[in-house]
């Protein structure tokens, strides 16, 4: 390449670079003119966009999914066909025959009512049986004392 052409692409370069730099003045100029003329409107949508970014990302953090499983272990009694009744249990807990009826009837999901009729007795006596089951097992609640009478295989 000659002395000539180098200066030719050099010029060229640098009437480039010139160009360049006059468009970006005005370019800049006219980006001035446009904040000037539309500085309320240029807050409002950044302020919107602010906004609209903090309600996207309050919302993502309020209805996230959340996650927290918990477990569970409780002893699941299986009936079977050999049933044996723990005598021990029996005599330590003081249970009548007919207390060992009525905890089985409750058992098998019998009301209190339906208790009655079906062992002939009045329904405050099948209370007082129930009552007292509950205390010599030490449970508050039918399902309860259903729950624990299995354990200690009073019923089956």
């Amino acid at each position: 390449m000659t002395f000539k052409g180098l200066l030719l692409n050099r010029s060229f370069l640098l009437y480039g670079i010139c160009l360049a730099i006059l468009l970006l003045l005005m370019k800049l100029l006219e980006w001035r003119i446009v904040v000037v003329d539309h500085t309320i409107e240029l807050y409002v949508a950044a302020v919107a966009i602010v906004f609209t970014g903090l309600g996207i990302w309050l919302a993502k953090k309020l209805f996230r999914q959340k996650t927290n499983a918990m477990i569970v272990e409780k002893q699941v009694f299986v009936k079977t066909d050999h049933f044996v009744l723990n005598e021990a249990e029996v005599a330590r807990l003081r249970l009548s025959k007919r207390e060992l009826e009525v905890l089985q009837l409750m058992a098998d999901g019998l009301s209190n009512l339906q208790i009655a009729e079906r062992l002939f007795l009045s329904l405050n006596t099948i209370k007082t049986h129930s009552s007292r089951i509950f205390e010599k097992l030490e449970v508050q609640r039918r399902t309860q004392a259903v729950e624990m009478a299995r354990r200690l295989n009073l019923i089956s």
